[in-house]
C-alpha cells in the first residue's frame, strides 16, 4: 500500500489545526466552517493510519523477537500475539483503502438541472425541451421533487434555456454526470427533404448549496425588475414580477419570471445564483488540483460532447465510458438507469474522477 497519500494527510491534519486555531480564520465563520468540514473529513484517515504504523511496528519487534531462541511457551505465546496483530493490521488497511477510496455513498444533495439550446437553430431549442421531459419523467418515476425554477420558451414547443430545482434520496449520484453537451442526430419535422441535421444542448447539474456555503454580500448585487413576457412578447403579467439578478464581482445573471409573485421569483434567483457561485467556486479549486485531468477524461468543459442521441439508428452513446444502448425511444421517455448505472460503474473503477 502506497503511504505517501496517507503522509500528506498527516500534514494536512496538521495544517488545519493552526489555521483553526488562527484568530483571523475564527473571525471569518464561512471559512472557518470549511476548513472545520475538512478537518471532520480528514481526521478518520489521521487516525486509522496512527493505528497502522503502530500495529506495523508491533509486527517488526515480534518478528525480531521470534528469530531468537526462545522457550517452547514463550514462542507459542509470541506467534499467537503476532497473529493477532497481524489481523488487526489488516483490517486497518481495509479501512484506510475504505476511507481514502469511498464507495459511492447515496447522496442526498439537491441539484439545479439547467439546459440551454446550442447549435442547430430551432431544432436545438426542441432537443432542449425533449432532455428536459427526459430529466422530468426520469425523476418523476424515481419519486423524486422536481421544480421548474425558470424556463426560456422558443419556437415551435421548444426552449432557449430551461432552469430545474430535481430533490430527493441518489438524485445527485445518478444525475451528477449529465453535465456536458448532448448531441442529437435526427430529421427535423421541419425538414422537408429529409436530410439528417445534428444539433446540440448544454446541460448542467449544479449542487443547491448548503447556507454556510455561499455568502452573497447585498453590496454585490444589482436587481432588476420588470413584466414578465411570453414566446412572442406577449405580456404574462400586468405587475414588475420578473426579476434579474446580477452578481457584479463574476458577472453571472440569474432571471427568473416563471411565477406571478416577485418574492419567488427573486427567492428562485437567488437559489440559482448560489448554485453558480459554488459551482464556480469548484470548478476553479478543482483546476487547481487536478492537472492530471485531461489525460484522463477530457477536459470535462460544458462544451466538450458527452453523449449523442441517434434517432435513424434508434442508439445513445455515452462517449465518455464508450456504453452503447439502442433503447433511445425508452431513453428519451426517461428510462435513464442503463446509463446512470454505466456511469456508476466506471466511476467506482476509476475511469470517471
Amino acid at each position: 500500500m502506497k503511504l505517501e497519500k496517507f503522509e500528506k494527510a498527516k500534514e494536512r491534519s496538521r495544517e488545519l489545526e493552526r489555521l483553526l486555531a488562527d484568530p483571523q480564520i475564527i473571525a471569518d465563520q464561512a471559512q472557518y466552517q470549511k476548513l472545520a468540514r475538512e478537518y471532520a473529513e480528514i481526521t478518520p484517515i489521521v487516525t486509522a493510519f496512527a493505528e497502522y504504523k503502530k500495529t506495523a511496528e508491533q509486527m517488526e519487534e515480534l518478528e525480531k523477537l521470534l528469530q531468537e531462541k526462545h522457550d517452547a511457551e514463550f514462542e507459542a505465546l509470541a506467534q499467537s500475539e503476532l497473529k493477532d496483530i497481524r489481523d488487526k493490521h489488516q483490517g486497518i488497511i481495509e479501512k484506510l483503502t475504505d476511507l481514502i477510496n469511498p464507495k459511492a455513498p447515496e447522496h442526498n444533495r439537491d441539484l439545479i438541472i439547467e439546459i440551454r439550446a446550442g447549435t442547430g437553430g430551432q431544432e436545438a431549442g426542441l432537443f432542449a425541451a425533449d432532455l428536459c421531459r427526459m430529466y422530468t419523467k426520469y425523476a418523476e418515476a424515481k419519486g423524486w421533487k422536481v421544480e421548474l425554477m425558470s424556463s426560456s420558451p422558443s419556437e415551435k414547443g421548444g426552449l432557449k434555456e430551461v432552469i430545474l430545482g430535481v430533490s430527493g434520496k441518489g438524485a445527485e449520484r445518478s444525475l451528477k454526470w449529465e453535465s456536458g453537451a448532448h448531441r442529437v442526430q435526427r430529421v427535423p419535422q421541419t425538414e422537408a427533404s429529409g436530410r439528417i441535421h445534428t444539433s446540440a444542448a448544454t446541460v448542467a447539474v449544479l449542487y443547491e448549496p448548503e447556507e454556510i456555503e455561499i455568502n452573497i454580500d447585498s453590496k454585490d448585487l444589482k436587481i432588476d425588475v420588470f413584466r414578465s413576457s411570453g414566446p412572442g412578447g406577449q405580456s404574462v403579467n400586468t405587475t414588475d414580477s420578473a426579476v434579474r439578478l446580477t452578481h457584479l464581482p463574476t458577472g453571472i445573471v440569474v432571471t427568473c419570471q416563471d411565477e406571478r409573485s416577485q418574492l419567488k421569483n427573486r427567492a428562485k434567483a437567488m437559489r440559482v445564483l448560489r448554485a453558480r457561485l459554488l459551482d464556480k467556486m469548484r470548478q476553479e479549486e478543482f483546476e487547481k488540483t487536478s492537472q492530471d485531468r485531461k489525460a484522463k477524461v477530457g477536459s470535462g468543459d460544458r462544451s466538450e460532447k458527452i453523449r449523442t442521441y441517434n434517432f435513424p439508428d434508434r442508439r445513445v452513446t455515452d462517449h465518455r465510458v464508450g456504453f452503447t444502448t439502442y433503447q433511445l425511444a425508452n431513453v428519451m421517455d426517461g428510462e435513464l438507469d442503463e446509463i446512470t448505472q454505466a456511469l456508476i460503474k466506471a466511476e467506482s473503477e476509476g475511469v470517471l474522477p
